[in-house]
């Protein structure tokens, strides 16, 4: 079995062209914002990236380059970068066309961003502490201990 890393490389080789080397640069930049980064192989030929959940998606259309990033509504965006996918209640997406320049520093940014937002919701929640109410042992209110 080919690892994700060869699928990926076969991928950008098999393009050929401006979304092959977008999407190499994409997955460079990535790597630079997170080198703890995992590359996945989903939805029959998606690059994904993943770090605590799923950061962001490299597909190739034939007129764009999407980078979905799976939780980009509750991404800031400062740099607009954007620009697809806006009307989504979870999902933001970033088409990149033929020619477009990208911020690197701002992409890196929202990358590292969105790998913070996994992250915190993989905490551990802290313990509750019983409510004077509660009868030690039991998970009822002492209102309740006639039950006993």
């Amino acid at each position: 079995m080919e690892s994700v890393s060869a699928l990926i490389d076969a991928r950008i080789k098999e393009l050929g062209d401006w979304r092959g080397k977008t999407l190499a640069k994409v997955r460079e930049i990535v790597h630079q914002a997170d080198p703890e980064i995992l590359e996945e192989w989903k939805w029959m030929g998606t690059p994904v990236w993943s770090h605590g959940g799923i950061v962001c998606t490299g597909e190739t259309y034939k007129n764009v380059v999407k980078m979905t990033f799976a939780k980009g509504a509750a991404l800031k965006d400062p740099s607009g970068l954007f620009n697809s996918s806006l009307e989504g209640n979870v999902r933001r997406a970033i088409d990149i066309q033929e020619g477009d320049k990208l911020d690197e520093a701002a992409l890196k940014d929202l990358i590292r961003a969105a790998v913070a937002l996994n992250l915190k919701g993989k905490s551990k929640p802290k313990p509750r502490r019983a409510s004077s109410k509660q009868v030690k042992g039991h998970g009822f209110s002492r209102a309740d201990s006639s039950r006993e």
